[in-house]
C-alpha cells in the first residue's frame, strides 16, 4: 500500500483504535481486580469491627447506625464492581465486533471511550467516597472510643486501688522477716 493512499491511513487508524480498546479492556480488568480486593478488605474490616460494636453497648444506637451505613457502602462497592465487570464484558464484545466494523468505527469508538471514561470517573469517586466514609464513621469513632475506654480504665484503677498502709509502729526483726 502507498502512504499517500487514504485507505492506508484509515487502516492504520483502525489498528490504533483496536489497540486502544485492548489496552482499555486490560485496564478495566485491572481496575476490577483492585476493586474486588478493596471489597475483600472492606469485608475483613467489617468482620473486625463487629465485635467492637457489640462490646460498646452503651453507644449501641450509633453503632447500629454505623453498621447500616457500612453495609450500604459494601453493597454500593459490590454494585460498582458488578457494573465494572459488565463494562469490561461490553468492551470485550466491542473489540470482537471491531474486526468486522473497521470502516465505521471512528464515531462508535469515540462514544465508547467517553462511556468508559465516565465509568472510571464514577468508580474512582465511589472509592474515594467509601474511603472517606470509613474514615469518618469507623476509624475516627473507634479511636475516640479507645481513648475513652483507656481513661475509664485508669479512673477505675485509681478509685479501686487499695489504700497504702501507714507505718505507725516499730516492727521487730522477726515480724519483718519474710520467708
Amino acid at each position: 500500500m502507498n502512504a499517500n493512499d487514504p485507505q492506508f491511513w484509515m487502516m492504520i487508524a483502525s489498528i490504533v483504535i483496536a489497540v486502544s480498546f485492548i489496552v482499555m479492556a486490560i485496564t478495566l480488568i485491572a481496575i476490577a481486580v483492585i476493586v474486588r480486593r478493596v471489597v475483600g478488605t472492606v469485608n475483613r474490616l467489617e468482620e473486625q469491627v463487629s465485635p467492637l460494636i457489640y462490646k460498646v453497648d452503651a453507644i449501641s444506637k450509633q453503632g447500629q447506625e454505623m453498621s447500616v451505613h457500612f453495609t450500604e457502602v459494601s453493597q454500593n462497592l459490590s454494585t460498582a464492581t458488578k457494573y465494572l465487570a459488565e463494562s469490561t464484558e461490553l468492551i470485550k464484545e466491542e473489540v470482537a465486533e471491531l474486526k468486522t466494523l473497521v470502516g465505521s468505527t471512528a464515531l462508535v469508538a469515540r462514544d465508547k471511550v467517553d462511556m468508559v471514561s465516565r465509568s472510571i470517573d464514577r468508580t474512582h469517586d465511589q472509592v474515594l467516597d467509601t474511603t472517606e466514609f470509613v474514615q469518618q464513621k469507623i476509624v475516627t469513632p473507634a479511636r475516640e472510643i479507645a481513648a475513652i475506654m483507656a481513661g475509664v480504665k485508669r479512673g477505675l484503677e485509681v478509685l479501686f486501688a487499695p489504700s497504702p498502709k501507714q507505718i505507725d509502729r516499730v516492727y521487730m526483726d522477726d515480724e519483718m522477716f519474710i520467708g
